[in-house]
């Protein structure tokens, strides 16, 4: 499909920046990219101009990561051309790409922690005195490429201890030294809290007005129209359209991503009305459980067909209450009981016997395995309650993986195919997958939508909907209070590493919830 630059002509015109008479610092053309069995890019153009932001959207699978492994030397093209600054270029490596000009910074900060910031940001380049490095010098030269970013960090300072947000500046710094012309910036925000993103958009505005252009991918549509200039769309490997981003409608966007209405998107999230009967005994109740330095002893319940969303700011202490309750690690106060029954629930191992499962936010670190295939993912959970000897029969397996597969949509639906290639919001429904696959009667999901798209998210909020009305327990994670205000009916609000309430959802709105914490509780929150 050719690109679109606009639904409205006369507007596009009207929202014209300078740098639209520019020529193209990056032309890539007809882009093909084959995988076995899958057509991952069919035909794909990206046309990035210098002083612009471009933002690429689309669904995980889409053909996003794909595109920037090709652009960025990770990926060989089967078809199509790549110029850059005029000049038709062959990628055979990352170090093609950077030689070229083209930089990139990944969600998760590619950096050494152990290092000074100023190591970092000049590693490969330090200056020299003769055969030894000139550290002074070396250290020197990293602030004045710090301050070029408006950055005032100690370049002696250890780089591990600053924050996620201050290593991505680190990381853009880093690019800087190599002279990037191309500056591409991979879900960037994902782990940063509101300030944090201010900072690092405007160290992308100087960027851009310094002449760099910037792609942008991120999920979080307020961002993206917050900061850029012109956004292309793609879905199922094929180029949707280009537009500026001042002439596309939010619904719009929308349903170029996921091919479907936004209208129908919402319906398929659930709703958190529905009422649930709290007469009996919580499936789990924790009362004063806490640890030291960590967490404030708190209070949670959980009935059967309850979802308690657990909203706060990042550091808040949402995850290391329900990594205590899971005994991912280990509490130094108070008890929990499962089903009414004293539970000692001090290694994982307990939490499983209880039939409580536990989604890690850490999806690559602590969730999937990489190099296995789908199916093993899946049935991982299973054959660890069953005891590896006892080995599950391969039409047990397959009957296990098929329904899962279908039942979450997983693409490709392939048991075959290998975790490691799938898109984030792929993986994360199979690690879903292999939890429900254990029946749990509690399921705990920290941050099972972020860094997805809004179609997977979708799916995945309607399925934990689903699963609730018939009467399984969850506790959910969110960094976005909209989806914890629309999946939970009740919210257990934390601030500072202690709770300091709890909200009935069908009473509170987003602006209650938002003042609720940030005034500790004190005030109304209707």
């Amino acid at each position: 499909m050719s690109a679109d630059t606009s639904a409205d002509p006369a507007a596009a015109t009207s929202t014209q920046t300078a740098a639209d008479s520019s020529p193209y610092v990056v032309e890539m053309r007809g882009i093909t990219i084959r995988f076995p069995g899958v057509l991952a890019l069919d035909h794909v153009d990206l046309l990035l101009r210098p002083g612009e932001v471009h933002s690429l959207m689309g669904e995980n699978g889409a053909g996003k990561s794909t595109l920037i492994k090709a652009l960025t030397g990770v990926y060989r093209v089967d078809g199509g051309t790549i110029t850059v600054g005029g000049e038709e270029r062959t990628f055979t490596s990352t170090a093609d790409a950077q030689a070229a000009g083209i930089s990139t910074v990944y969600q998760e900060v590619n950096l050494c922690t152990n290092l000074t910031v100023g190591e970092n940001v000049m590693l490969g380049h330090e200056r020299r005195r003769g055969r030894t490095i000139d550290w002074r010098a070396t250290h020197a030269e990293a602030a004045r490429h710090l301050r070029g970013l408006g950055l005032t960090i100690d370049p002696r300072s250890l780089l591990s201890s600053h924050s996620i947000a201050i290593q991505q500046l680190v990381a853009i710094s880093r690019a800087m030294v190599l002279d990037a012309k191309v500056l591409v910036l991979d879900e960037p925000t994902s782990s940063l809290d509101r300030d944090e993103v201010e900072q690092l958009f405007g160290v992308i505005r100087d960027l851009r007005a310094k002449g760099v252009a910037i792609l942008f991918v991120s999920h979080f549509l307020d961002q993206v129209y917050e900061i850029s200039d012109r956004i292309t769309v793609l879905r199922n490997g094929s180029l949707v359209g280009e537009h500026l981003a001042a002439s596309l409608p939010r619904d719009v966007l929308v349903t170029e991503m996921i091919g479907r209405a936004l209208d129908d998107l919402e319906a398929l999230s659930g709703t958190a009305r529905r009422e649930v009967d709290r007469s009996g005994e919580p499936v789990l109740r924790a009362e004063g459980i806490g640890r030291r330095g960590v967490l404030e002893p708190a209070d949670l319940e959980v009935y059967p067909g309850e979802v308690v969303g657990l909203a706060g700011l990042l550091g808040s202490g949402r995850t290391e209450l329900v990594r205590l309750l899971y005994g991912a690690d280990r509490a130094d106060t108070g008890h929990v009981s499962v089903h009414g029954r004293p539970a000692r629930m001090t290694t994982p191992r307990h939490a499983i016997d209880h039939r409580i499962a536990f989604s890690s936010e850490d999806r690559r670190g602590e969730g999937i395995i990489a190099d296995l295939t789908v199916a093993e993912n899946i049935v991982l959970g299973v054959q660890a309650r069953r005891g590896w000897a006892r080995k599950m029969r391969r039409s047990e397996r397959d009957a296990i993986v098929a329904e899962y597969i279908e039942a979450l949509g997983v693409r490709p639906a392939n048991p075959d195919a290998v975790v490691g290639n799938l898109s984030g919001g792929n993986q994360q429904k199979v690690l879903l997958a292999r939890w429900l696959a254990t029946a749990p009667e509690l399921l705990v999901l920290d941050e099972p939508t972020r860094g997805i798209d809004v179609g997977a998210k979708a799916d995945i909020q309607r399925k934990v909907s689903e699963l609730s009305a018939k009467g399984l327990a969850v506790v959910f994670i969110s960094s976005e209070l909209e989806e914890v205000l629309r999946l939970a009916q009740r919210i257990a609000v934390l601030r500072d590493r202690r709770k300091i309430g709890e909200l009935d959802s069908a009473e509170v709105d987003l602006d209650g919830l938002i003042d609720y914490l940030a005034n500790e509780g004190k005030g109304s929150a209707a």
